[in-house]
């Protein structure tokens, strides 16, 4: 058995990929598989990946070879890959387009092509797939109503054969949009060269093959950008679905003031104020709003409001479970998603595969970091014991309430100030889950504080002092996680998270990654209770930043 001791990776056959992070090749082969694997856990010295079934697919689905899959394997193991492995991989990566959707000529309706007639048998006995297929009209190939295009994707990955779908899509009302070479702010303005490759990677010319897919970019890189982008090529009115009103509010400024549109133009379909326009901006809040459980969701008919080309999800690993339903409707309708992270805390990643489209472009975060579009980032995790006392309160509690005892744990609020001492002269956000553990922070602090009841109003004058260096730090709840603009932020000192949330952590960290005008480094930091559940649900929302290359110095106190 030939063994390269050099090398980082030990392939296994049970789908695991250890990676050995000191390693000289480690950084070259942890990029290597980032496009098809996925990491699962990542202890000091071995990180975890699987090869799973939906990350080969999208990496099929953005062009990667399954040559180039098996090949980067190779390339980076110390050991031989088994070659039951390399045969799993080539067996998944040749399911991606087995089966395809195209349109029915010359009767209307759209047809399932299978690859082989036993593939056909198969799918049209599946209980799953078989209800949502019309007339067989030949061996190979099913006749499918539109209205269950949706429907039949989710199926079809849910059997372990993807489909490639090219049935294409209407055409929405035209929408004259051109980016501008120079802001109306004055700044001059051009897409950055990934922003560019994003773009083109979704609307490919127009073809079939594109028009439908997700775009994960880091926080910080400019994913509204693409979004603009991908609206000056398609040219058609345009639903953008957004996580909050902080971002409908950003959408708007960044499409008034880039672009050629003027404020008519733009709409927003809120709690505050319903109205749509060629481009209309609304929020997933409102879209699931219904009076009772047993109610029809009253916002759904925006869907249908006007002839819409394109359908943007913003932060589209948020899509609530109501979206996708309504999204499975809608697949004659470009749609794009925008987000940071494919991970789904509910696991429906296959969901947003099926109906909003595959992977189409990424870009790993610290390539962007070497490259200066967004800040380099340094992670600290602040370990720190309770008091004997509170200690013992977490020790009795009910397990459902040890989290909360120790996130909030009381020492906190010193290593606070001194992290605001070593860190005079910068901008800072502290950020929380629990209202009276921040209520206690901005009191001590004499920062504003940002929660969900803060009105939309004063939310925006607090971010904007920010910006101009009015104030130098903020107090945020669960509200700061998403879409906040306030590029001078560079520390973050997080006291308390949700759980285990791998994107939430991936989010915050994101809020201070907009490139520095000087250069400088940001810093994150994260305080965890010591002897308590918070050290294991750190450990797991590391996993995602772990991935993209970042490590967490730890930092014992007394």
């Amino acid at each position: 058995m030939s063994y390269i001791p050099e090398n980082a990776l030990i392939v296994q056959s049970d789908r695991s990929i250890l990676l050995e992070v000191h390693a000289p090749t480690a950084e070259a082969a942890r990029a290597a598989i980032a496009p098809f694997a996925e990491l699962i856990k990542s202890p000091e010295h071995i990180h975890t990946y699987q090869i799973t079934p939906l990350s080969i697919w999208n990496a099929r689905a953005a062009g990667m070879l399954v040559s180039a899959i098996t090949e980067a394997l190779r390339q980076y193991a110390k050991y031989p890959v088994p070659s039951a492995i390399e045969q799993e991989i080539v067996a998944l990566g040749q399911r991606y387009g087995l089966t395809i959707i195209e349109p029915s000529d010359p009767q209307p309706g759209l047809v399932l092509r299978v690859a082989d007639r036993p593939l056909a048998e198969l799918l049209c006995r599946d209980e799953q797939v078989a209800p949502l297929l019309g007339k067989r009209l030949d061996d190979l190939s099913f006749w499918v109503d539109p209205s269950l295009r949706g429907l039949l994707k989710q199926a079809l990955v849910s059997v372990g054969y993807p489909a490639q779908d090219v049935a294409g899509y209407v055409s929405g009302d035209a929408l004259p949009l051109q980016l501008l070479d120079v802001a109306r702010s004055g700044s001059p303005f051009a897409l950055r060269h990934y922003q560019h490759s994003a773009a083109e990677a979704f609307y490919q010319s127009g073809r079939a093959q594109g028009g439908s897919g997700v775009i994960v970019l880091p926080c910080g890189a400019g994913k509204t950008m693409v979004g603009m982008a991908a609206m000056a090529a398609v040219q058609e009115n345009t639903l953008i679905l957004t996580s909050n009103l902080t971002s409908v509010r950003q959408w708007q400024r960044e499409l008034l003031d880039k672009t050629n549109l003027k404020e008519e133009a733009i709409a927003e379909y809120s709690g505050e104020t319903k109205s749509t326009a060629p481009v209309t901006l609304a929020t997933y809040q409102i879209l699931t709003y219904r009076s009772s459980r047993d109610d029809e969701f009253l916002h759904f008919g925006l869907f249908n409001a006007r002839s819409w080309g394109l359908i943007i999800y913003d932060e589209v690993h948020l899509l609530p479970a109501p979206v996708f339903r309504i999204t499975a409707e809608l697949q004659a309708r470009r749609r794009l998603g925008l987000t940071a992270t494919l991970i789904r805390e509910d696991g429906r990643e296959g969901d947003v595969f099926a109906l909003i489209g595959p992977k189409r472009y990424d870009v790993p975060w610290r390539e962007l970091e070497g490259q200066g579009f967004i800040a380099a980032a340094d992670c600290t995790e602040i370990r720190l014991p309770q008091d004997e006392d509170r200690q013992m309160e977490y020790a009795l509690a009910p397990r459902r309430q040890q989290f909360r005892v120790a996130a909030e744990n009381p020492r906190k609020v010193e290593v606070v100030k001194d992290l605001l001492v070593k860190s005079a002269g910068h901008r800072i956000l502290i950020i929380g889950e629990f209202i009276s553990q921040l209520e206690t922070l901005a009191k001590v602090t004499a920062m504003p504080l940002v929660t969900g009841k803060t009105s939309q109003a004063e939310r925006e004058r607090l971010y904007q002092q920010f910006r101009v260096g009015e104030i130098k730090g903020l107090v945020l709840s669960r509200v700061g996680n998403f879409a906040l603009d306030l590029p001078d932020a560079d520390i973050l000192i997080q006291v308390s998270g949700k759980y285990g949330s791998r994107q939430e952590e991936a989010q915050r960290l994101g809020r201070i990654l907009r490139p520095k005008s000087d250069g400088g480094r940001a810093h994150f930091y994260t305080l965890v209770s010591l002897r308590t559940c918070e050290e294991d649900f750190a450990r797991h929302r590391q996993l995602f930043l772990t991935e993209q290359g970042y490590s967490y110095q730890i930092e014992l106190r007394d």
